[in-house]
C-alpha cells in the first residue's frame, strides 16, 4: 500500500472585496409580472447575499432591482432555502456601493 502525508489547502480567508451588512428591500426579476420580492443582507460591489421569498437554483441568471441604482445582472452561486449568494455580471462603482450602504443607515441619532 501507499501512504502519503499531505498538507489540504487553506483558503485565506479574504475575499475579493470588503463585505457590508445591509437590509435593504429589492426585486428579483425584469419587467411587469415576473418580480418577487427579496432582502439584501449583505452587499459588496462583487455580489450580494440575499433571503428570498422563493427558492432560487444555483448556476440561473437573475435581474436584481437594487434601490437607487435599478438593475443588475446577477448570477446565483449559491441557494438554500430562502437564502441565495449572487455575484454581479458586472461589479458595482464605489459610488453605487457607499449609496446602497447609506440607505441602510438611520437618518439622524436620538438626541
Amino acid at each position: 500500500m501507499f501512504a502519503a502525508e499531505f498538507e489540504p489547502a487553506q483558503a485565506n480567508g479574504r475575499r475579493r472585496s470588503p463585505r457590508a451588512p445591509v437590509s435593504l428591500d429589492a426585486k428579483i426579476g425584469r419587467g411587469g409580472l415576473d418580480r418577487t420580492l427579496c432582502r439584501v443582507v449583505d452587499l459588496s460591489i462583487h455580489g450580494a447575499r440575499l433571503q428570498t421569498y422563493s427558492g432560487l437554483r444555483a448556476g440561473t441568471m437573475i435581474w436584481l432591482t437594487l434601490p437607487q441604482i435599478g438593475q443588475v445582472a446577477a448570477n446565483i452561486i449559491w441557494a438554500d432555502d430562502f437564502a441565495a449568494g449572487c455575484q454581479f455580471q458586472t461589479p458595482l462603482d464605489e459610488d453605487a456601493l457607499q449609496t446602497l450602504i447609506e440607505l441602510d443607515q438611520p437618518v439622524g441619532k436620538p438626541g
